[in-house]
């Protein structure tokens, strides 16, 4: 069983940053981890994910060259590095763990299906 927690949301003005961090516990290896979010009224939308084994990653197009994945393994930890954040970024950020190797063919996709476990969410609110 896994279970993930997200820390490190909070209100910030355009143009700020945030660091997103998802702190993993768990007996089964997690191959692929990502980031997702979602806004009132909208759909849950991939913006990153990454392939735990050789930290291969991909990002969605609204947000590359601003937000950046990464893991601390020693630390079980998940992190999104978010810049420049714009009003449209505001939404309820959450991390994800898929349990299986092929989740590695599907990774472009940032398919939410493809994940397994998830966690609870942070909230991000940008102001202007």
């Amino acid at each position: 069983q896994v279970q993930l927690v997200e820390s490190g949301g909070g209100s910030v003005q355009a143009g700020g940053s945030l660091r997103l961090s998802c702190a993993a516990s768990g007996y089964y290896s997690r191959y692929c981890m990502g980031w997702f979010r979602q806004a009132p009224g909208k759909e849950r939308e991939g913006i990153a994910t990454i392939y735990t084994v050789i930290g291969k990653t991909y990002y969605a197009d609204c947000v590359k060259g601003r937000f950046t994945i990464s893991q601390d393994n020693a630390k079980n930890t998940l992190y999104l590095q978010i810049n420049n954040l714009k009003s449209e970024d505001t939404a309820m950020y959450y991390c994800a763990a898929a349990l299986r190797a092929s989740c590695y063919y599907n990774m472009e996709k940032l398919s939410a299906s493809d994940f397994d476990y998830w966690g609870q969410g942070t909230q991000v609110t940008v102001s202007s």
